[in-house]
């Protein structure tokens, strides 16, 4: 499968490895010829430097012979007008990032006037899960979801307290025949190993046979659990701090957004009804004492810096509130998360460059997917013949750490693998990855060619 992507920022950077990772064949599209030749002594693509709203440069890099073009720029207009030349010169399908509040509720239009197949907003789906944690709680439906014979719960381990202190494997034990496949800790998703012990505050994600696993959410499972989120701080009044603003006010929630910018702060005031708006720097301690900082129920930090999201994440843990988060962009700061007491982190470039990888892949392999706090995904995919995954015990496939398969379908039988189990062509398998992962994951997805994973 043949896909053009146009901007090698990092989002677009970030969907290239995991479509490389997979196998595709990628040609890379951008006017910044030293980026260019950089990544192509690095990666084995095909790289075009130029303008992609140049019909010419689209008719001379074939573009009617690609099955996908993804126009990831940091223009709106720009990646609408290529999509639309893409697909009007023979391109199949095409996808265009498209971030500004003001053009969200046109998407449907836009995508039919300009004949676009699929549109992503990294901003609204961040502040979507956002949204849904702090509102919800449970990231999964009421704690559960099940795709029929396989169900999948969530509950913190204090509901379950013979577990603390446990190790995995002993857990999976105490379990009938559940598998814990991931534990939310400190605001990080952890895919745990065996010897992971079970703390008191970690949430947990078990997998199991629906019958079994609807006996234990009647054991954890507080019934009519309802939110008490009364009042938000958010810091940063950027598209995410927008969207998630709005979205809560018209939950009826308090809402108060400190921006630095002043033509923002105005912008912000016209558009944004029920909802504060304070001028100044979220990093000023005298400015949050003094707009009751400890008395808010939930804090969240989406300014476009991970450093202060990262510092104001902390001061607010410290001043004991409940549910604080923080949208981290850099891979090389996850391991701080864990220790800083955030409840939720969340990258947007692992989230966007999932949902567009889903989109291209279609009924592919993919049979369902369930995002987790942002931060994982469940799939279900349809083993097919000389699959990497496939006629091999789990424990010689050498998953990378971050992916774990969780339950397979087998006709009528549902399967908690162990590590002698082996994957037979035609299952339906459960996977849970961290998104961070997905180059890594796509490359169990491809045939195998010598009998390893290069």
């Amino acid at each position: 499968m043949k896909v053009a992507i146009v901007g090698a920022g990092k989002l677009g950077l970030s969907v290239t490895e995991a479509l490389m990772g997979g196998g595709y064949e990628v040609m890379l599209i951008d006017q910044d010829s030293e980026l260019l030749q950089k990544l192509s002594n690095q990666l084995d693509l095909l790289t075009v430097e130029g303008n992609a709203k140049d019909v010419d440069l689209l008719k001379s890099a074939n573009i009617h012979t690609y099955d996908f073009l993804v126009a990831v720029t940091d223009n709106d207009e720009k990646n609408m007008v290529i999509c639309s030349l893409a697909k009007k010169l023979g391109c199949s399908k095409v996808i265009a990032r498209i971030r500004d509040p003001e053009y969200v509720n046109q998407l449907d239009f836009i995508k039919e006037a300009m004949n676009i197949d699929y549109i992503v907003n990294p901003d609204l789906s961040i502040a979507k899960e956002i949204y849904k944690y702090l509102v919800e709680k449970y990231t999964l439906t009421d704690g559960y979801f099940s795709t029929g014979l396989i169900s999948v719960i969530e509950f913190t381990a204090d509901r379950l307290p013979s577990i603390i202190g446990k190790k995995i494997v002993e857990v999976g034990k105490m379990l009938d025949n559940m598998l814990v496949v991931a534990i939310s800790r400190n605001g990080k998703i952890i895919i745990p190993r065996g010897n992971t012990e079970v703390e008191e505050d970690d949430y947990l994600y078990v997998i199991g046979n629906d019958e079994t696993v609807l006996k234990l959410k009647d054991r954890v499972h507080e019934r009519e659990r309802y939110t008490d989120l009364e009042k938000v701080m958010i810091a940063g009044g950027g598209k995410i701090g927008f969207y998630l603003a709005k979205q809560l006010a018209d939950f009826n929630i308090y809402v108060k957004i400190i921006e630095v910018d002043k033509a923002r702060c105005e912008y912000l005031s016209e558009h944004l009804d029920n909802v504060m708006i304070l001028h100044g720097d979220a990093t000023d301690l005298q400015l949050l004492e003094d707009e009751n900082f400890d008395e808010m129920d939930a804090f969240v930090s989406v300014t476009g810096f991970d450093e202060e999201n990262l510092l104001l994440a902390l001061i607010a843990n410290q001043k004991n509130i409940e549910d604080v988060v923080a949208k981290v962009s850099r891979k090389s700061y996850a391991d701080l998360i864990e220790k800083m007491g955030i409840s939720m982190a969340l990258n947007p470039l692992d989230m966007t460059a999932t949902e567009i990888l889903r989109f291209i892949q279609g009924s592919k392999h993919i049979l369902f997917s369930q995002i987790i706090q942002g931060q994982a995904e469940f799939v279900e995919i349809v083993a097919t013949q000389n699959m990497h995954l496939t006629d091999c015990p789990i424990s010689e496939l050498k998953l990378p750490e971050g992916i774990i398969i969780a339950a397979i379908h087998r006709g009528d039988e549902a399967i908690i693998p162990r590590g002698s189990t082996v994957i037979e062509e035609g299952d339906k398998v459960i996977i849970l990855f961290l998104l961070s992962q997905l180059p890594k994951l796509e490359k169990f997805f491809q045939p195998r060619k010598w009998g390893f994973i290069s």
